[in-house]
């Protein structure tokens, strides 16, 4: 009778021990690694207007973006740290084609709008910034689709990045030069 006991106790604590969900994957991993510096990229794009003659609604939004992307990398930086993970990525563009390949701009294009005149510059300004934040919206939806992420922080990230850099591109495509 003991030995049945005994066994009928192990088998009820093992079904009480049942493997909590993961807190992160891979691809939640990946899809910070990736948009880290992707919004680094998003901060040099928008202060580059600080100082040159634009409407003020789209000095405004330059501000509004460089705000929420800077407080952005400081909590991926922060949950990546949390999760003993490496904040950089590696470096083989291979290992991001689940995620769609980086969303980087061309710092070819970055540097002509840092030398841009000033009659050209709100013009190539929207245009940049435009091809950045939708960059950004393709690569959160890397995170939340079937394939993506599993931590709520992360998901719930992307799924404000999605809002947010849609809407900022609609801004910049009505935005008038």
């Amino acid at each position: 009778m003991r030995v049945v006991l005994a066994v009928v106790a192990l088998l009820l604590t093992g079904c009480a021990t049942t493997a909590a969900p993961p807190q992160h994957n891979a691809a939640d991993v990946m899809f910070l690694q990736m948009l880290i510096p992707q919004n680094e990229q998003g901060i040099e794009i928008v202060r580059l207007a600080s100082a040159r003659p634009l409407p003020a609604g789209l000095k405004e939004l330059a501000a509004a973006i460089e705000v929420t992307q800077k407080t952005e990398v400081e909590d991926m930086r922060r949950w990546l740290r949390e999760w003993n993970q490496p904040e950089t990525m590696a470096m083989d563009p291979q290992a991001h084609a689940g995620h769609g390949g980086m969303k980087m701009t061309s710092p070819d294009l970055v540097g002509a709008l840092e030398t841009a005149p000033d009659g050209e510059f709100t013009r190539r300004f929207l245009d940049v910034l435009t091809g950045q934040q939708q960059g950004a919206v393709e690569l959160a939806q890397t995170e939340n689709g079937t394939a993506g992420g599993v931590n709520a922080q992360a998901r719930d990230l992307a799924r404000r990045v999605i809002e947010s850099r849609t809407a900022e591109v609609k801004q910049l495509l009505n935005t008038k030069t």
